[in-house]
């Protein structure tokens, strides 16, 4: 009962790269649900709380998928049993994504309590999964789950307090989970894990977490293409249409055009492949998501209001956003190249440099100036690193 008779987990055959599966992807479903609600809850809370409480809460989705990626990399997903465990975290991860837009307020027990549930619950069958098949990984977990059961009364009593505490107790517990990977999960007697014990199929991990950025992309052009339905098609408008379209290719190049093949092949190669997946992946994806999700909440407002006077909330998304992306897709391709990108530091400047535009332009400039830049720094890298490439 407390160890599973035969192998739920993966054949490995050297470096060869394990497909992502149908229900992996069916899984996902379940956060584009999520990066909907919580794009949707910063536009209408737009302040400094809202960005926090979105902020922390982003944090903790990214978490769960991230976690749950990480297991069914060692999970055999066409097992029937990883399938079933896979339709429960679904279900609960369902009821945490409608909790979303309430979480601080009527709807924090059951964000707190479907949020426990997948990660101990996940964890568990881990145990019981690796017990009789993978003894390194077994002890591994025994310490994963020892840091998700310390961070769980933490968001149980947060959920059971008003709005203020819960974000401080739930930032404890979000905190303690962040720090178990930089800790290596390190316990008093079990010690700590090491990365070379966290042998990740490293092509896997890259797919699935390229795969969760088509998700966030995905998710800005639905907002986008929604937005624009309902709204009288005038010139400013259809213009703000435009613009906010050409971000988010200009998005899809930066990421996808040469940083994500180039560190997926780093890392199918590496011979420590749970060092670079626990930092490159884990840890430098969250500002990349982070960014794509204040973008869209910044085309959004310039779609509903492309003219006129810019309120300081549209400002920051709009500016905010590309940042946040290009910080951290600056710092992801950093681990796979000797150097930080050129295009993306120049990027970053001339976000700067917009700001001081804010209080003499539209908001539709003030996008149209951030898609700008944008596509700058993906055409600059696209032919800079590119001729390089056709070179060698």
């Amino acid at each position: 009962m407390l160890a599973a008779r035969t192998s739920q987990l993966r054949t490995r055959h050297g470096h060869d790269h394990h497909r992502v599966t149908f229900v992996e992807l069916f899984f996902d479903l379940v956060f584009v649900f999520a990066v909907t609600q919580l794009s949707h809850g910063l536009l209408k809370h737009l302040t400094p709380l809202g960005a926090v409480q979105t902020g922390l809460m982003m944090l903790g989705v990214w978490w769960l998928w991230m976690y749950t990626t990480w297991a069914t990399n060692w999970l055999d997903p066409e097992k029937p049993a990883v399938r079933l465990v896979l339709f429960a975290l679904m279900l609960a991860g369902l009821v945490l994504a409608a909790a979303i837009p309430t979480a601080f307020e009527q709807g924090g027990l059951a964000f707190a309590c479907a949020y426990v549930f997948i990660q101990v619950g996940r964890t568990a069958f881990m145990l019981w999964a690796l017990r009789r098949h993978d003894e390194d990984n077994y002890r591994n977990f025994l310490r994963i789950i020892i840091w998700l059961v310390a961070a769980a009364p933490f968001w149980i009593g947060g959920a059971l307090v008003g709005p203020s505490p819960r974000l401080a107790l739930w930032g404890i517990a979000l905190a303690i989970e962040y720090a178990g990977p930089i800790a290596t999960f390190w316990v008093p007697v079990l010690g700590r894990s090491s990365t070379t014990d966290w042998q990740v199929e490293g092509g896997h991990i890259a797919e699935r977490c390229a795969l969760f950025i088509i998700i966030a992309l995905g998710e800005s052009i639905l907002i986008t293409g929604a937005t624009f339905a309902d709204l009288q098609w005038d010139a400013a408008t259809v213009a703000a249409f435009m613009v906010a379209f050409a971000g988010s290719v200009a998005m899809w190049v930066v990421y996808f055009n040469i940083g994500a093949e180039r560190s997926s092949q780093r890392i199918a190669s590496s011979d420590d492949p749970g060092r670079l997946a626990r930092s490159a992946y884990t840890y430098m994806h969250l500002p990349i998501v982070a960014g794509i999700i204040v973008a869209a909440v910044a085309d959004e407002l310039v779609l509903h209001h492309p003219g006129g006077h810019i309120e300081a909330g549209t400002a920051i998304v709009t500016i905010g956003g590309p940042a946040l992306y290009l910080a951290g897709n600056a710092a992801f391709k950093r681990f796979s190249a000797p150097y930080v990108p050129l295009s993306h530091i120049i990027g970053l400047a001339l976000l700067g440099l917009l700001i001081s535009l804010v209080p003499a332009v539209s908001p539709l400039v003030l996008s149209a100036g951030t898609t700008l830049v944008l596509i700058v720094v993906a055409v600059w890298e696209w032919f800079s690193l590119g001729r390089g490439r056709a070179k060698s």
